[in-house]
């Protein structure tokens, strides 16, 4: 077969291979729109419309391109990348007129995620504060606010409540909520339609921008920039920018400069939440949904299914759309037959030791465990190793020489010292002491 036809075969292949591992949608904004242009041994020129369209194929299939077209003696996929013409690509300039109009943009908002549905405790009562204060006073208090922590623990509810909030008490402000892959598919939009000015426009003159999901910005260095650059422009004129993410941004694959710009406000850790917490939120959903829930089977429940407030939402659901067919009470029985895979073993409640401590002291300031045994002086890593001191010598009944060497062979003087320090601080410093709260309830789920 002829060199040219065995490339061309080969992208057709490698076509028909993404068309499979896409959606719909997906394959239509990012694949189709590419053509072979040359299929040569040594090179293969694609087509693009633009340099988004080579990020997501490079991003996303690099190697399995690999399996399909020629490489480079290095190993890497040869491909040259040609944009599109302004004149090849005007066929979809019409596209402009399908999008709405900056003004029939409404923020889609979830309307369950209010403030008097979100249910407060230890692990998210510092945050819930804040994003009240975001939301009544919007580019004043906070700005950015920037809340991270795990999957289905809240951070969306918030991000969402401020929302309703905002257009309920300053109907005068222009609210937009987004998730980030909506973002980026709105540029691609808008590129398509050759309407970017539009998009920027339209995004720059809110007075509250809610984007949820940031960490899927990380690897996308185009879209990065112009997001970026909202983001910078926003704050320049004082409004109101709140945020939500796995991890903090110091822990995200993103620039130096996005990531400064983000730590310029508040930066909120959403935590796991206590099995107080965790009854509250399941009787709250319970009567939401007009389902008779017994504090004893809400017991149960929070004991079973204790990382993720999304799968405790679920399991309501499921009982629920139980409990109106065979119309019978909850029981323990019940529960645990109609939700036996969602059921975990109850956290066993172990014996605290130094190293507990640690790895609690460790995940609520976002430190590592061998900066805590280690010499370090940065404040932050300073101030977790003390708190991890304090708390050994008030949990722990050992000596303190003994639990001040499982600190990297530290004395029982400077054990001594930071216990009294920590000590101290917690009585004048609120955002200490919450902090302290946080290690002590998370030492339960280690």
């Amino acid at each position: 077969m002829p060199v040219e036809c065995a490339v061309k075969n080969g992208w057709e292949q490698f076509f028909e291979f993404a068309q499979e591992q896409c959606s719909s949608a997906e394959f239509a904004n990012w694949i189709a729109p590419i053509r072979l242009i040359e299929a040569g041994d040594v090179e293969v020129v694609l087509e693009v419309p633009n340099v988004f369209v080579q990020e997501y194929l490079l991003e996303n299939f690099r190697n399995m391109l690999a399996e399909f077209l020629p490489l480079k003696a290095t190993g890497e996929v040869a491909i040259r990348f040609q944009i599109a013409a302004a004149e090849e690509v005007e066929e979809t300039s019409g596209n402009e007129e399908s999008l709405p109009q900056p003004s029939e943009v409404k923020p889609d908002l979830n309307p369950f995620y209010i403030f008097d549905h979100f249910i407060e405790g230890p692990s998210n009562q510092f945050i819930k504060s804040a994003a009240i204060g975001v939301a009544a006073r919007p580019g004043k208090a906070y700005n950015p606010l920037f809340i991270h922590g795990g999957v289905g623990l809240g951070k969306t509810h918030l991000l969402h409540s401020i929302g309703h909030y905002v257009l309920e008490n300053h109907r005068h402000l222009k609210v937009q909520s987004i998730t980030t892959e909506g973002f980026i598919n709105d540029i691609v939009d808008h590129l398509k339609a050759k309407s970017v000015d539009r998009m920027k426009r339209f995004y720059r003159s809110l007075d509250l921008l809610l984007v949820d999901d940031i960490q899927f910005l990380q690897n996308r260095l185009n879209f990065e920039e112009e997001f970026c650059n909202t983001f910078e422009t926003l704050l320049n004129q004082g409004k109101q920018i709140v945020i939500t993410s796995d991890k903090p941004p110091n822990q995200l694959r993103l620039s130096e400069r996005m990531v400064a710009r983000m730590e310029w406000g508040l930066v909120a850790h959403m935590g796991t939440p206590d099995l107080e917490t965790r009854v509250a939120i399941i009787k709250h959903k319970s009567e939401l949904r007009g389902l008779d829930m017994p504090s004893q089977v809400a017991f149960f429940i929070a004991e079973h299914i204790y990382n993720n407030v999304r799968q405790i939402e679920g399991a309501i659901n499921r009982l629920s759309a139980h409990t109106r067919i065979e119309r019978c009470p909850l029981t323990e029985q019940i529960v645990e037959r109609i939700l036996n895979e969602m059921l975990k073993s109850p956290i066993a409640h172990q014996k605290v030791s130094v190293e507990i401590i640690l790895k609690s002291v460790a995940a609520v300031f976002e430190v590592k465990i061998s900066e805590l045994k280690g010499e370090s002086r940065h404040k932050q890593i300073a101030t977790a190793r003390q708190v991890a001191m304090y708390l050994s010598k008030e949990m722990i009944d050992e000596s303190l020489m003994k639990l001040a060497s499982s600190f990297g062979g530290k004395t029982h003087s400077t054990l001594l010292h930071a216990w009294k320090k920590i000590s101290d601080q917690v009585q004048i410093n609120e955002t200490l002491r919450y902090q302290v709260q946080m290690v002590r309830r998370n030492l339960t789920t280690l």
